[in-house]
């Protein structure tokens, strides 16, 4: 396994973090400022040469960036510029050799929670979601409509991908249900993407395996991960507790997943590939509650290493 961790392209505490537990790999979120043209390839080489020149190695795309793929889930009148864009990125990527983007095919709203302070183990807060408290946003898209809009952005960006060595993996709708008010999620369960994979039909296109939001779906994870270990890109290391129409994070070894397990699963099948912690507590001190906080990262990814190197993985 390749050990990663998510971080911004701005500099924060995370980046310190990561490198003093020695994470030497990146998964990077691009600058949301629209001065970045994201088809300049002097513009990626300033991100890149940040990272680097603090001794981390991007390797991973996270997310795909939304100022083009929400014009793109959503099929808008920017939809095809938006897909010329993301086919203009590949070839930069190839050549800093990045070469996997994790991306999702949640239209209008992303992941979502309705409860942002839940009390986890010692009063440490974590994010949840219970259906019967969301939120209409007032948007609307049917899963028709979602099909045809990621058919077309895969059939156009696939060739290219293909071209330049650049590995698309799919992540799962969070929290993983059928609509969300009138907008239609369509990556909820393993069938549905098993029917994206296969759209797609490349070697190119495969998925993250977010073990939380499959342990949600209510699949098998002993099951889904030896069937789909040919089409794992990206891990997402993540816990939680409870389905998928009521359920929270909590620490990463205090969930329904037992993490272990679940890393020997992955040794076992032989899954060698970039992994990162996700969706962590807010612990003593801090005052963010976004999942991404900067002690919990580091408690976990202290956690992920200690499982890797028993196993003999690291």
């Amino acid at each position: 396994m390749i050990i990663t961790d998510y971080l911004r392209s701005k500099r924060d505490l995370t980046w310190d973090y990561a490198k003093q537990c020695g994470v030497g790999h990146g998964v990077i979120r691009l600058p949301e400022d629209p001065a970045f043209d994201i088809c300049d390839l002097s513009h990626w080489q300033s991100v890149y040469k940040e990272f680097t020149d603090f001794g981390i190695k991007p390797i991973v795309v996270e997310p795909m960036p939304n100022a083009l793929h929400d014009h793109i889930k959503a099929g808008d009148e920017k939809r095809d510029e938006s897909i010329e864009k993301v086919i203009r990125m590949l070839p930069i990527m190839d050549r800093l050799d990045i070469r996997t983007i994790c991306l999702n095919f949640m239209a209008h709203v992303g992941w979502y929670r309705t409860d942002y302070n839940i009390e986890e183990r010692g009063g440490a807060l974590v994010t949840g979601f219970d259906a019967a408290a969301c939120q209409d946003s007032g948007m609307e898209i049917t899963q028709e409509q979602l099909w045809e809009n990621y058919t077309c952005f895969v059939k156009a960006v696939l060739p290219y991908a293909e071209r330049y060595g650049i590995r698309l993996a799919l992540h799962p709708d969070d929290p993983p249900v059928p609509r969300l008010g009138k907008v239609s999620r369509i990556m909820i369960s393993h069938e549905n993407i098993k029917k994206a994979i296969e759209i797609g039909n490349s070697d190119f296109l495969g998925i993250t395996m977010c073990q939380a939001c499959y342990q949600m779906m209510g699949e098998d994870l002993f099951s889904v991960i030896p069937e789909m270990k040919e089409k794992i890109f990206f891990i997402h290391f993540r816990n939680a507790t409870g389905n998928k129409y009521h359920f929270h994070e909590t620490f990463h070894d205090n969930g329904d997943i037992r993490m272990g397990e679940m890393l020997a699963l992955y040794k076992k099948c032989g899954i060698d590939v970039p992994i990162r912690v996700d969706h962590v507590p807010t612990m003593a001190g801090e005052k963010e509650n976004s999942g991404y906080t900067a002690l919990g990262r580091l408690y976990a990814i202290g956690y992920l290493k200690g499982l890797l190197e028993g196993l003999g993985m690291e």
